[in-house]
């Protein structure tokens, strides 16, 4: 979820609106990472599915929903295109004759296993031929809320402002792929948008933006966080809310000065405990969150789950957000990770196969991801406390495995 610039990354793709979930629920409370003077090149290198660690174990008609969902976006291109990241995974036309197949798969493990052993072949994924990265969870953040204000629903949500323009710098020069800006339009300039303390102060109130009122500010920043929340509306019904723009300030962790200040250990710091803080020190907590001048606007979503940057619903334990400077949207990867539990401390494998479906400002880097928990207290637990050393595979159809390790199996694609 590195410096840690708030996720904020649901972007315009080809001609559609997608929404990307802010990730990185535990990396938030986390101190950025230190930079390594090393610059990043993501290298694939030749692999075998023997190499995977728990292949046979897995329980693959899991992936299956996943998997026809990323291949059903297909069928909306019209016209072939890279398929993204650094375009080793060739283009979308590559992928439909094996998406029709995969489409018409039963929900049985020895079928899918084999359909994938026959039809895939396995590259593993490095950051310069390191093969270890950091992995985290996130999770669709729960809240209570009314569509009407009142003292205890007094902290709004806001839709995405007209003026609010969002810049995609790599549109404009390569060397600034990935990166992104925005702001607003003043005398001919594209100038800072209201940070998050300027927001809290009222300058975007009296404009009918708020799109529902919640009872915790601390809920609502973590929403922020998580960029995608189910609300359950004190009249009885519910909505859900998914992220439609960010102001452009950069994310800041405030796991930082919590700790800096002496208030959490830095062995402790994990998402249970900065909400553990902010609910115990109210008369603080509005300012510490401050100092994350990133916000984040949303709009309701008309969906029974959270939208992806790929623009399809995720699914629980089986959508895995990337950074898609590196790696491409909608192929499958394979996850070699562990898991601690919360009261044992005892740390177990997570090694499965899941579908790159989402990204985020943090998530950062070749070898690198954030999993995807669903929706309620165990999704929560489980994202909290993720943040674990692992590393992946990606997984190609052979034509375009072989074209790529015909030019070189370890080249930089970078």
């Amino acid at each position: 979820m590195p410096g840690l610039p708030f996720s904020g990354n649901r972007f315009f793709l080809s001609g559609f609106v997608v929404f990307i979930l802010v990730l990185c629920a535990s990396l938030f409370f986390f101190l950025e990472e230190e930079e390594d003077e090393t610059p990043e090149k993501l290298v694939l290198q030749a692999a075998e599915f023997s190499d995977f660690t728990g292949w046979e174990e897995d329980a693959l008609e899991e992936i299956l929903p996943a998997f026809q969902k990323s291949c059903g976006k297909l069928k909306w291109v019209k016209k072939s295109r890279s398929m993204g990241g650094s375009h080793f995974a060739g283009e979308t036309d590559d992928w439909k004759e094996i998406c029709a197949k995969l489409l018409a798969l039963p929900a049985d493990r020895v079928v899918i296993r084999t359909f994938f052993e026959k039809n895939f072949t396995p590259l593993l994924v490095t950051d310069n031929g390191n093969r270890e990265g950091l992995f985290t969870g996130y999770y669709e953040a729960s809240l209570k809320g009314s569509l009407v204000q009142s003292e205890k629903f007094s902290n709004p949500l806001y839709l995405r402002p007209d003026e609010l323009v969002m810049v995609h710098l790599g549109r404009f020069r390569d060397s600034l792929k990935g990166q992104r800006i925005a702001g607003h339009v003043k005398n001919g300039e594209l100038v800072p948008f209201a940070d998050r303390s300027d927001i809290e102060k009222g300058a975007l109130e009296n404009r009918d933006l708020e799109i529902v009122w919640v009872d915790s500010a601390v809920d609502s920043f973590f929403l922020h966080i998580q960029g995608s929340g189910r609300i359950e509306l004190d009249d009885g019904s519910a909505m859900r809310v998914g992220y439609a723009a960010q102001n452009g300030h950069p994310y800041f962790a405030i796991g930082k000065t919590l700790i800096e200040e002496g208030h959490v250990p830095r062995e402790k710091m994990s998402m249970q405990a900065i909400r553990d803080w902010l609910e115990k020190n109210p008369d603080r907590a509005q300012e510490v969150m401050n100092k994350n001048a990133s916000y984040i606007f949303f709009r309701e979503l008309k969906t029974s789950g959270p939208i992806g940057a790929q623009g399809v619903e995720l699914t629980a334990k089986r959508s895995l957000a990337v950074d898609r400077k590196w790696m491409p949207l909608g192929v499958p990867v394979w996850l070699e990770t562990e898991l601690e539990e919360e009261k044992s401390g005892k740390r177990t494998s997570f090694n499965r196969l899941m579908m790159a479906q989402d990204t985020g400002g943090a998530i950062r880097g070749p070898v690198r991801g954030d999993v995807f928990w669903g929706h309620g207290e165990e999704a929560y637990t489980r994202a909290g406390s993720m943040k674990s050393a692992g590393s992946y595979f990606v997984l190609l159809p052979n034509g375009i495995a072989k074209d790529y390790l015909s030019k070189s199996s370890s080249r930089p694609t970078g």
